[in-house]
């Protein structure tokens, strides 16, 4: 859709705004920056390999989503982008498949599916209603994906616990609660906290016409883990990556000075109780 005079960015900060707007915004955004995201941050992400975080963490190295078995475990990604992830799963022989609200993002998926030679099944879906039957998984797991865009969060968790077989696994990575009261500036201007940590005002950029063009949204930590907890699920585990020595790259408010200081991204661990 070409853009209009009054679809251009006209304000920027931080206020409420109704929840279906701020939720149907992220669809629409993703849509039309998908190609411009890639370009900037592909390199970084590659084509078939699963990055968890800015910091670099990758699960070939952690392996936090647990022993996964070729000929058994179905794996599902939500929120999975171009399925960068999705890719590397399939690439060890994993049955998987990677959802994603956005058919731009979407598209983008196939492109690198031919690109790559490896296909990776895909449906375009909200987090919050995933078009799967109940314990349908034995993992499920997003890398910054769906969470900091909803304002219901909640919803996403629980249509997790919903498609995991019992024991199956739950993992997210997301901004560290954290980093919502400092400026999204990786050098030193990004080491002063200018907002309250509990100010729960989403970010949000707005067009000149007043439609909301993009929508943030934090959830401080005991709010995070009580959305985990309240779907029904058992908390396992909390990892905050530190940024490691050489790691030069910035991305947004990432970077090698705010992140020998502030830590940028939750990695949470949760499993459905057998």
């Amino acid at each position: 859709m070409a853009e209009t005079e009054d679809d251009e960015l006209a304000e920027a900060g931080y206020r409420d705004v109704p929840d279906d707007e701020g939720g149907r915004a992220s669809r629409r955004w993703w849509d039309e920056n998908a190609g411009d995201y890639l370009r900037e941050h592909g390199d970084f992400l590659g084509a078939a390999d699963f990055v968890w975080c800015p910091e670099g963490l990758r699960e070939a190295d952690r392996h936090l989503l647990g022993e996964l078995e070729p000929a058994s475990s179905r794996v599902l990604e939500v929120g999975a982008g171009a399925a960068q992830c999705s890719r590397w799963l399939a690439s060890q022989g994993l049955d998987v498949v990677a959802t994603d609200v956005s058919a731009g993002m979407l598209r983008a998926a196939a492109a690198l599916d031919r690109a790559c030679g490896i296909r990776v099944p895909t449906a375009q879906a909200d987090a919050r209603a995933l078009p799967f039957p109940d314990a349908s998984f034995d993992v499920v797991f997003t890398s910054f994906g769906a969470l900091p865009f909803l304002p219901d969060p909640g919803r996403v968790h629980a249509e997790v616990a919903r498609v995991l077989r019992p024991g199956g696994r739950w993992v997210f990575s997301t901004t560290h609660p954290l980093r919502w009261p400092f400026p999204d500036d990786p050098g030193v201007g990004g080491l002063t906290a200018t907002r309250s940590y509990f100010d729960r005002r989403p970010y949000v950029e707005t067009a000149s016409s007043g439609r909301v063009l993009y929508a943030e949204y934090h959830r401080t930590l005991g709010e995070l883990v009580a959305d985990v907890l309240t779907a029904g699920l058992v908390l396992d585990g909390l990892l905050e990556p530190e940024w490691p020595a050489g790691h030069t790259r910035t991305w947004g408010g990432w970077g090698p000075v705010r992140g020998a200081q502030l830590p940028g991204t939750l990695i949470v661990s949760a499993h459905r109780p057998d």
